[in-house]
Order: C-alpha cells, then structure tokens, then sequence
C-alpha cells in the first residue's frame, strides 16, 4: 500500500484550511473592491436606468429590453440584472464596492462548492480511510490554485461579467449537489442552482453533459453505466431544452453578437483552447481586449491548435481507462465541454480572458491530480520520504503566492480605465478598440494631442469603426475643429445608420455648437432608434424647450435653406407651422426649398399658402410667379428627367418623393433598372426594408451587372436581419 503523503488530520482541521483558503483569498483581492465601471458596464451597467429602481425587479424576468441600452446587446441574464439592481440599492448609487462584494461573495461560495465537489469526486477513486488526507489536501490545492490564479480575475473585476461567475457557480452547486446528497435526486433540488446559473448566462447549458460524464467515469454501476448515466442527465437535459427555448423567445432579434464569418471563428478556437491552457501556468499575456483576429485561412496556428485539441481528447481517453486517473479526464473532458459554447457559438471576439472562468475549474483539477498521482510516485522511491514532503510543500506555498502577486497586480490594473486601457495597449498592440479606449481615457483628462494619437492609430486596425469616428468627431470637437469634427460625426452615421449613439453624440456636439435645429434632428433619430437611452431624451428635451418658438423655427429654417440643407429647412418651417399655422413666411421658406430642389408643384403649393396668410407678402408672389414660369420650362419629358429628378429628391433627403419620381420613370420605361435602384434607396431611407429589397431584386434581375443595386440588396437585407420584429 502506498504511504499516505501527508499525516492524518482531523475533519475540522481539513475545514479550518478550507477557511484558510478562502481568507486567503479574499486577503488577495482586497485591493479590488473599488475598482472601477469597465468596457461593457457602460451599457449594462452604468448608462442602464433600468438597474436603478428596484420596483424594475420583475421587468427583468419578462423584458429583455432592461438589459442593457444597447439593443445589439439585449440578451436574457435577469439574475444578472437584478443583482446589479440590489447593488445599486444597497450602495444608493454606483459605488463599486457593493457591486463587487455580492460578486466575490459568491464567487467565494462557488470556490466552497468545488471543495465539496473535488472531494466527492476522489472519494469514488478511493473510499478508503487512509486516502481521505491526500484526498483533502489535493482537493484544497486546486481550490487555492483556482482562487489565486490571475486568470480569474479577469472575470472577478469585471462587473458585468459577473454572469460567468454566476452561471459557473450555478453548475458547480448543482454537480456537488448531486454528487454529495445522491437522496435529494429524485426530488430534483440540484436543478435549482441549475437554473439559476443558466438564467445568468447561457454557457450553463453543458451541465447535463457534465452529469452524465460523472456518472460515466464514477457512478459505482458497472453494468450499462453509459446508459443509466443518460437516464441519470435526463431531468437536467429536459430542465435545459426548455430554459434554452425560453431564453430564444426572450431574446429580441436586434440582438447581434457578432458579424464574423462563423468558419473562421470556429477554426481559430482550438488555437484559442491552446492560448487558455498555456495561461493556467503561464498567465503573462492577461489584457481585457485581445487583437487576435479570426484565421481566414488554416495555417500553422490553426494545426497547432488542432492538435492540441486532439491530443486533450487523447490523454482524457487514456486516463478514463484506470480509475486512479480518472479525475484527469473529468477535468480534462470538463475543459473541452465547457469550452464548447464560446466555441461553437460566434461572438464579436474570438478570445476572452474571462471565458477561461468556467473552464479552468475542471483543467485545474485534472493538473492537481495529475501533480498528486506523481508526488504519491515519487514518495514511494524516496528515503525517508519527509525531505521531500517539506520541499514540495515550500514549492507549492512559493508558487501559489506568486500567482496570488500576479492577481493582486492584475487588481490594480483594473483599477481605472487608463490603467485598464494602457496594459491592453501594451499586450495587444493591434487592437483597434483597445487604441480608442486608451485615447479615450487621455482625452477626459485633457490630453488631447496624446488621444488623437491612440485614435490615428486605431484607424490603422478598425478603418470602419463607427464608435471611433463618433469618437473622433467629439474629439475634434474640443479642440474646436468644428469641420473635421462634423466629418466624422457624419462617417459614424454612414458606417452605422441604425445607430443612435452616432446621432446622439453628433446631436450632442451640435447643440454645444449652437446649432439647435439641427441637433434637434439628431437627437429626434437618436431617441426613435433606442428610446431608452435617457441621455438623448433628456437633451432632446431640454433642445426643444430651448427653440420653441415660431421666430426660432423661421429663422432656423432660413439658415439651413441659405446652408444648403433644404429638407432641413423644410423641416424646421414646418416645426413652425406645427406652432402657428398661421406663419406665411414659414410656409415661404418651405416653397424656396422646394424649388432649389425643382419640385416646382410643391414649391407653388406653398407660396399659394403663403399668400392665404398674407395676401401682401411681396416675396411670396415673386417667387409664385418665378416657381410658375419654371414649371412650365422644366417639366420632365423622359424617364432620363424623372430618373434624376428622382436621385436629386434622395439626395435632399425626401425619400417619398423620390420613390414617386422613380415610379413616373417606370410608367415611361418599365423595364429601368436604375429607377428600381431608386426605389430601392429610398425606401432604405425610410427603413423599409421589406419593400426595399424587393425593388433591388427587381433591379438585379432587370440589370444582373448593377452593382450598385447589389449593394443596396445586400444593406437592406443585413439591416432587415438585425431589425426587432
């Protein structure tokens, strides 16, 4: 029989160490309970008014809309939601240290519950009395080595990551639960903490595969334990199918977590697996914002991850044959399982540090095992053997207190954006949105030449990225550059049309700028797009109650009609007219833009409503004369003349009428593609997309080399896609 590696100690002893370890622990993250709001507790977090009255509690079950502000964002996490609700609460605001505490508290407890699990696992390999030390000990090690690993801080500080933490938990409870108290199965009381972890995160759904890979590897039935482990998973597996169902119906279609190719995402993933097994030992290149890009083709990096992959099955495979060594291959089948759903799954990122959360609770073990079985060896050849147990267990106390510094120091990193933002830099040069975030945190502290620097730079790496051009434009802004800044304001519109945060910070910076009628506009987009971003509304209303009156209107429209921009002229005199219908040079104002654009009956229509008003208005009945002359002059006399009429009413913005225009080009000309294309495009400016691909397709079919029309098919489908229905 093999000598015991360590002495016998009391049960209580066992549990007082496990308090040991969890004070430990804590004692390392003492220097993040204040750490800041980061990267997506903006949306979800901070900028979301929906956490801030607990009287939202019940919402959160039934909208998924209370997420987040971001609708792209909007997914079903309402334990996620209402913990940040009670946090919010308790702290009377955004005071950080309540929002960390109810996390670590139960990260604290999920660390309790692989104890318990770890446990229950060795002893099914060896029951025996004289193994429950060395089961204890070895159980204890890879708590501690999973509480003080670097790697897990990164989902630790991360606030709204807290989903991962609590899915991960959720799983872990569950398992032990089932493990430890085999009584309550039949009740079911193990799928509670279940549901509870898959109603954070959706991740959480592998749990019934792991069930049935504990019952496979340790359940005591020899006879068909493949099969009665199956049965055994089916009240989860039915427990599952259900909540996943429920979670789809709840999740609006506008949400989008990625737009990469799924091929070239899902190739770069054992890659990625690999990156995450080399950080459980050597976690030096942590960042919260990685540059690794989707493999576009399988290269060298794609066939080492690949192998790797392989040789993970393999070990597992082989260390399931021999119970001794089948804890390795439960961690080692728990690394690859959990790892399945950000695998499979396409998200915006194909790496996250805080995706190895979940899956380093079963690669921890299947390490601490394996180190164990080789001790107990090495014990065996020794003379006497108590040398060797002091050495290893100064080794194991020196390194688990370097990984304790190294998640200590990755705490202070995530204490403040810049210092967030500055490690990401330096580890992912590359990263476009790691550059702007970076800019961003020298930008609010004034050091304006420094952030145009990090934004130049990220246009390197993210040439189309619409939050930099916003960001570019309100950087601009400040150094009051006010064409450069509009320029940039306006790409971040074309790259992102049905965006609200484009319109709502070119809106802002427009009403700093004193351009009022037109940041109303903006603001007006911003708050139809997403009406539950307060920030638009607030100054959307606060722009309104500022111009309010008919002068105000007249005279706005007047500046953008001498600007050049007559669909906003026209829209500001009618803003007038909505005051007082009775505002003859508000209806003047509109027929002057109507006939800088030549639509002469609209323009003549208006001039005529002028002079009801005002029958002695002088410059009305100039113009009727002059718009009447014109008309006669410049009617269209060829599907040529309704085709360009058409794309000049777009450009002006009056979709309408430029749909209109291209319909009287068809009844001349039924087989012109480019008056299809026209449809098409302004049916795209009122977002209506249905109507809009079907004039493209007609475009397409008419005129199969058009690209332009292809273009617009293909923008009209991709926004239908992302559209809520």
């Amino acid at each position: 029989m093999a000598e015991n590696p360590a002495s016998t100690l009391s049960r209580l002893t066992h549990r007082l160490l496990l308090v040991a370890v969890l004070a430990v622990v804590t004692a390392t993250y003492a220097n993040h309970f204040h750490n800041g709001f980061h990267f997506d507790d903006a949306h979800a977090v901070v900028d979301n008014p929906s956490i801030r009255s607990l009287a939202n509690l019940p919402r959160f079950f039934s909208d998924t809309t209370t997420f987040s502000v971001l609708p792209a964002n909007r997914t079903y996490r309402p334990f996620v939601s209402a913990s940040l609700a009670v946090d919010y609460a308790l702290g009377r605001g955004y005071v950080p240290f309540w929002f960390h505490l109810s996390t670590f508290i139960v990260f604290l407890l999920q660390l309790a519950g692989m104890y318990a699990l770890y446990l229950a696992v060795l002893r099914r390999i060896r029951p025996a009395a004289e193994f429950e030390t060395g089961n204890r000990i070895a159980s204890l090690l890879a708590v501690a080595w999973y509480g003080l690993h670097p790697a897990i801080a990164e989902t630790v500080n991360y606030i709204i990551q807290r989903g991962d933490i609590f899915s991960t938990a959720g799983v872990v409870a569950a398992l032990a639960l089932y493990v430890r108290f085999p009584g309550i199965r039949r009740s079911g009381l193990y799928l509670l903490p279940f549901a509870f972890g898959l109603l954070s995160k959706p991740p959480a759904f592998v749990f019934p595969f792991l069930l049935w890979l504990y019952g496979a590897l340790f359940e005591p039935s020899r006879e068909r334990r493949l099969y009665r482990s199956f049965l055994a998973a089916l009240p989860s597996l039915a427990v599952c199918i259900v909540l996943l169902v429920f979670e789809s119906a709840m999740t609006p279609k506008s949400y989008a977590p990625s737009v990469l190719s799924a091929a070239d995402y899902r190739m770069t993933q054992p890659f990625v697996l690999l990156r995450y097994f080399g950080s459980l030992f050597l976690p030096v290149h942590l960042n919260v914002d990685t540059d690794l890009t989707a493999f576009h083709r399988f290269n060298g990096s794609a066939f080492g991850g690949f192998l790797f992959v392989i040789a993970i099955l393999v070990a597992a495979w082989l260390t399931a044959r021999k119970e001794s060594t089948r804890p390795i291959a439960f961690g080692l089948f728990w690394f690859l399982i959990t790892s399945v759903p950000t695998s499979f799954y396409v998200l915006s990122e194909v790496e996250n540090d805080h995706r190895m959360y979940f899956p380093f609770v079963g690669l921890v073990f299947a390490v601490v095992w394996s180190l164990w079985l080789a001790f107990e060896s090495l014990l065996q050849r020794v003379s006497p053997p108590q040398a060797t147990r002091h050495v290893a267990f100064a080794g194991v106390l020196v390194l688990l207190a370097v990984y304790a510094f190294g998640t200590y120091q990755r705490n202070r990193v995530w204490r403040t954006d810049e210092s967030l933002w500055k490690d990401d830099v330096a580890k992912s040069p590359h990263n476009g949105r790691g550059l702007m975030n970076y800019g961003l945190t020298q930008m609010a502290k004034g050091a304006y030449p420094e952030a145009l620097d990090s934004f130049q730079r990220a246009l390197l790496y993210t040439p189309n990225y619409s939050t930099l051009e916003i960001n570019l434009g309100v950087l601009y802004g400040v150094m009051f550059q006010a064409k450069e800044a509009a320029q940039h304001f306006q790409r971040a519109i074309q790259l992102a049309p049905g965006s609200d945060e484009s319109h709502y910070f070119y809106g802002r910076w427009l009403y700093q700028s004193g351009d009022l009628p037109s940041a109303i506009r903006e603001l007006e987009t911003a708050t139809r797009l997403n009406p539950s971003r307060q920030a638009a509304q607030s100054l959307l209303t606060v722009a309104q109650a500022t111009g309010n009156t008919v002068n105000y209107w007249v005279d706005a429209s007047l500046y953008q009609y001498r600007s050049g921009n007559y669909a906003a002229c026209i829209a500001d005199a009618q803003k007038a007219l909505d005051l007082n219908a009775n505002t003859a040079p508000a209806y003047n104002n509109i027929g002057a833009a109507y006939a800088a654009l030549q639509q002469w009956d609209l323009a003549i229509q208006n001039e005529r409503e002028a002079l009801r008003v005002d029958p002695s208005f002088a410059v009305a009945k100039n113009n009727l004369e002059a718009y009447t002359q014109q008309l006669a002059q410049a009617s269209p006399k060829s599907a040529e003349d309704w085709l360009n009429l058409s794309l000049h009413d777009n450009q002006a913005g009056l979709f309408q009428k430029s749909i209109q225009d291209a319909r009287e080009a068809l009844k001349l000309r039924p087989d012109y593609a480019e008056a299809y294309n026209n449809i098409a495009a302004g049916y795209e400016g009122l977002h209506d997309w249905d109507r809009a691909i079907e004039a493209a397709q007609k475009a397409v079919s008419l005129k199969p080399d058009f690209q332009l029309a292809k273009n617009n098919l293909a923008w009209a489908q991709q926004q239908r896609s992302v559209q809520p229905r």
